[in-house]
């Protein structure tokens, strides 16, 4: 049986007195792969910032396990800014995700840089990580942004839609990488998004929220109930 990694009890989430999910208990095991699903204001980007400790809960708990400090969690939000102007190598934004490792430490040391030349190289832009992320394609940008969370965690890894702003191919690409993170690293994520094709629902679990609730699916009984013509063989085994 694997490891309640991460529960929501009882959780009431929203702005303010704006409640938006209400009463949830949810328990995500180390190793899942989730895609968060539910329309526009279902309080998808909500439920992570709460997740995150960047929303207070209106009322309940999230929990950690021991084995994960909310300091430790990698995230890529929807919208990352970086100045295009900005005179960044990809090994140095790479870096940056280890900032929240260092503690009292004023400089990035040796066991920072060498998870951040890990994640580029489970990324595989390590050829590129001398290039100013200015000059790189969006696909390229997606890439190294995920190998900034990737550094900043082993365990859980938090994404926003984070093929927005994706063309075919790049998309692709990402969702190849994060299935590799998943299968062979064996890292937990949890990952907002609106591709609800049958084929980008790439996860073993999908959480759906609606109507202020969240109902947690095995990513092939999702896609029975709700693409019935989709031909299911095997989910996980596909992808």
């Amino acid at each position: 049986m694997s490891e309640c990694l991460l529960s929501l009890k009882n959780l009431s989430f929203g702005y303010e007195h704006h409640v938006i999910g209400k009463n949830i208990n949810l328990d995500i095991e180390a190793g899942d792969f989730v895609a968060i699903v539910g329309s526009n204001g279902s309080g998808k980007s909500t439920l992570i910032r709460t997740i995150l400790g960047l929303l207070p809960p209106l009322s309940g708990k999230v929990i950690f396990s021991n084995q994960l400090k909310p300091s430790q969690i990698g995230y890529l939000p929807q919208e990352t800014r970086i100045d295009s102007n900005f005179p960044a190598t990809v090994s140095e934004i790479v870096l940056s995700g280890t900032l929240g490792q260092l503690g009292f430490k004023p400089f990035y040391g040796k066991k920072e840089c060498k998870r951040a030349n890990a994640a580029m190289k489970t990324l595989s832009i390590e050829k590129i990580a001398k290039k100013s992320f200015s000059e790189l394609s969006g696909g390229q940008k997606q890439k190294v942004l995920l190998a900034r969370a990737l550094a900043a965690t082993s365990n859980l890894l938090i994404l926003d839609e984070p093929s927005n702003n994706l063309d075919y191919d790049s998309r692709h690409d990402f969702y190849e990488a994060l299935t590799l993170l998943n299968h062979s690293h064996g890292l937990t994520i949890l990952m907002i998004t609106h591709d609800l094709d049958a084929d980008d629902l790439i996860g073993n679990k999908v959480l759906s929220l609606k109507d202020g609730t969240a109902t947690i699916y095995n990513t092939t009984d999702y896609l029975q109930h709700y693409h019935p013509t989709h031909e299911i063989l095997d989910h996980k085994e596909a992808h």
